[in-house]
């Protein structure tokens, strides 16, 4: 019979840590076996990635729903000639081969006549469009499909016409490899930060192999969910970034503690045991809160959004199942071994380690290692530390109050990729604003749609009023669709698709012309096409953007409200990541918005922030904060609950963890920095928006902020309302070792 004074029974965590190192080839056996499988399922069955921006109730969407019911659907993409010098129609034996071939390929509907489709020759007649109507979005399609359209277009080149293609075609000629590049370059930068940070080769290759893992099987997993969910082209290489980076620093948190408990404890198995039952539930509540803050992207009522963090969130489920279960089998499997092969005298961190090193005085604070003293140091000039790190993230974020939401265009990509060549022909030939061109759709009543008389001479009225409403360089006759149940415009810009002027153009059409040229008609007129959908879709997120601040915080709250059970504790946390982030943006504004440094990234003009990066952004790097926040605080509520000093505490827990925290912070800096080497625009975004908020996070937050704050707070950081108290469930992220 159990007596009060006997120890506690190990819990689930730990049961499971200790049985799955006392099992370690079972569960690697087991885990190559489900990655195999995956892999296998992915290949014969995965889905593709494609940007997909429904947004029903908006013009836009209205407009291209109408489109397609009356006669014009699909998706139409355009191949753009250029002869170089002399008109296109010298070429016509050659152009007609070219369009035989395009109407012949598979998932093509039409492919229209540049020489008579109106709008599609340039006044020089040396550059010309041919839109190609087709089936489905072609960037869904295989990359193969590539050498089919090139076949297509042959003759044209073998006769000196040049041939670009714009997006979405242009799509599947993305260079492949960079991403790839990306990733060996995270994981080299990691094998070094590990090296040098804690010496020992195994220890170093435990985390990296769990995390690789991980990230195979999630990403593979995301393929085969991509069959049934519409995933955007960004969400593999999101949820790359994510899943490496966190799913080596959880298995380096649990392979750090495991270490650390080590020398005390007889069986190498009991001790990754008491590892996963503290460092892991510390995994748990890091992964919960990452996982949390993406899918408050739902809040935003776009399934694209929500679907992206749906991605990323699927990796970081996957890395924290990896690293509770396979880290603890690979410690079991190489026992005390762990650190024998060494470049360095390997270290260690730990709980009793760092608490015996700051000890009661502050001489011995003082005589311990430099992240002993550095506490120190923080403890003695609190206001300062605080000052100093409000001031340096406020200076930061001041770029951020010129945020400028938008879509990035092909004209922002190299000069390699066949859609900026593609955009800027178009440019030269039509103007900038032929890169932007919108739509305007007209719903008829049956009065108009039976009447060819008063239909045309709406139509007259209508084409007269789009031409002269300001910001429109020009605008189409319009024509009826081919049941006359629309009327079917085409305006194009005075001014490319990225520029403030056209966004104020679509919303002159919308608010102002149509409603003013229509009324009284018993007909609706919808602004639509590629550029319309972009700018509603901007302008939806810009709205949503509180409500998801407000859910992620809201949540975040909550959860660390209950798991350090002080009301204190989780607001500094919200307000010091807000500011984190708002820092975070402001760099990306610089760069990206005004074109501080922006060339040397490879990005060949400033151009506005894409309209979810902000959205996307604020999701990943709450999360992440909070993950720092959660080890950090679980080790300095450890020493509290245990001498109740609140100095203390934060001078060993601020020692004991940041080691670990600054060796993790550049592993997922590095992972993240490593994907500015990709082509796309909006990638290289989110890899330095979150690179630097990682950096920012583990340096001036983590380090500077929090412990300075906590300082000043003293034992006020530990209370609590005993009503709040009795109403929220008890969770324990890193408590005793059962």
């Amino acid at each position: 019979m159990t007596t009060p004074t006997d120890p506690p029974a190990p819990g689930l965590l730990h049961r499971t840590g200790r049985w799955c190192a006392r099992r370690g080839v079972l569960v690697l056996t087991l885990w190559l076996l489900a990655l195999a499988a995956l892999a296998a399922g992915n290949r014969a069955w995965g889905g593709t990635f494609a940007d997909d921006f429904a947004l029903p109730g908006t013009s836009a969407q209205t407009g291209a729903d109408l489109l397609a019911a009356h006669g014009s659907p699909g998706t139409t993409a355009n191949v753009v000639l250029h002869t170089g010098h002399g008109p296109l129609a010298d070429h016509r034996a050659p152009l007609d081969a070219a369009l035989a071939g395009l109407r012949a390929l598979p998932d093509v509907l039409d492919a229209a006549d540049p020489l008579t489709a109106p709008g599609a020759l340039s006044a020089d007649g040396a550059t010309a469009t041919v839109a190609v109507r087709f089936t489905r979005n072609p960037a869904t399609f295989d990359p193969s499909y590539l050498a089919g359209l090139d076949r297509a277009v042959a003759p044209l080149r073998a006769d000196g016409v040049a041939v670009e293609y714009a997006d979405p075609l242009g799509q599947l000629a993305k260079p492949k490899g960079a991403d790839r590049t990306s990733e060996l370059i995270g994981l080299g930068t990691a094998v070094l930060v590990l090296l040098i940070g804690f010496g020992s080769v195994v220890a170093t290759g435990l985390p990296l192999v769990t995390g690789v893992l991980g990230v195979a099987a999630g990403l593979s997993a995301l393929g085969l969910l991509a069959t049934g969910v519409d995933f955007g082209r960004a969400a593999p290489t999101l949820a790359v970034m994510m899943g490496l980076g966190v799913g080596v620093d959880y298995a380096l948190f649990l392979t750090t503690r495991h270490r650390a408990l080590l020398p005390g404890e007889p069986d190498p198995a009991e001790a990754a045991g008491r590892a996963v039952a503290t460092s892991g539930r510390a995994v748990l509540v890091a992964a919960a809160t990452v996982a949390m803050a993406l899918a408050g992207l739902y809040a935003s009522g776009v399934s694209f959004i929500g679907s992206l963090g749906a991605a990323a969130g699927v990796t970081v489920v996957v890395a924290a199942t990896s690293a509770l279960t396979l880290t603890p089998a690979l410690l079991g499997l190489f026992g005390r071994r762990v650190d024998c092969w060494y470049v360095r005298r390997p270290v260690a961190e730990g709980p009793a380690g760092a608490d015996n090193a700051h000890g009661d005085s502050e001489s011995r604070v003082e005589g311990a290692d430099p992240w002993h003293r550095w506490a120190a140091v923080v403890g003695r000039h609190p206001w300062r530390c605080l000052t100093a790190g409000v001031l340096l993230l406020g200076a930061l974020c001041v770029p951020a109050a010129g945020l400028r939401l938008g879509h990035v265009d092909a004209g922002a990509q190299p000069a390699s990729r066949t859609e900026r060549r593609a955009y800027d022909l178009v440019t030269d030939g039509f103007g900038a604003g032929a890169n932007g061109r919108l739509t305007v759709v007209v719903q008829l009543d049956a009065a108009h749609a039976q009447n060819p008389d008063r239909r045309a001479e709406l139509a007259s009225a209508l084409g007269s009023a789009l031409a002269a409403t300001p910001g429109a360089a020009s605008a189409g006759p319009p024509r009826p669709s081919s049941d006359g149940a629309l009327l079917v415009s085409t305006v194009t810009p005075a001014t490319g698709p990225q520029e403030r002027a056209t966004s104020d153009l679509l919303h002159r059409l919308q608010d102002d012309t149509l409603p003013t040229t229509l009324a009284g008609t018993g007909t609706t007129g919808y602004v639509t096409g590629t550029t319309a959908a972009q700018l509603a879709f901007r302008d939806v997120l810009a709205r949503r953007l509180p409500l998801i601040v407000a859910v992620v915080v809201g949540a975040a709250f909550l959860l660390l409200l209950t798991v350090f059970r002080s009301p204190v504790i989780a607001v500094k946390a919200a307000l010091l990541n807000l500011l984190s982030i708002g820092a975070a943006y402001g760099v990306v504004v610089a760069v990206f918005q005004w074109g501080l440094g922006g060339r040397l990234l490879g990005v060949a003009r400033p151009v506005p922030v894409e309209s979810y990066v902000p959205m996307m952004m604020f999701a990943i790097v709450f999360g992440l904060s909070m993950d720092y926040e959660v080890f950090l605080l679980s080790r300095i509520r450890e020493h509290w609950l245990e001498h109740r000093d609140n100095h203390r505490a934060v001078a060993a827990g601020l020692a004991s963890t940041a080691r670990v925290i600054g060796c993790a912070a550049l592993i997922m800096t590095s992972v993240f920095l490593a994907f500015l080497l990709s082509t796309d625009v909006v990638i290289k975004m989110m890899a330095l928006g979150l690179g630097v908020s990682v950096v920012l996070d583990a340096t001036v937050v983590r380090l500077l902020l929090v412990p300075a704050t906590m300082y000043l707070l003293g034992r006020a950081n530990w209370w609590m309302p005993a009503w709040l108290d009795r109403l929220l469930p008890r969770l324990d992220p890193e408590g005793t070792a059962r």
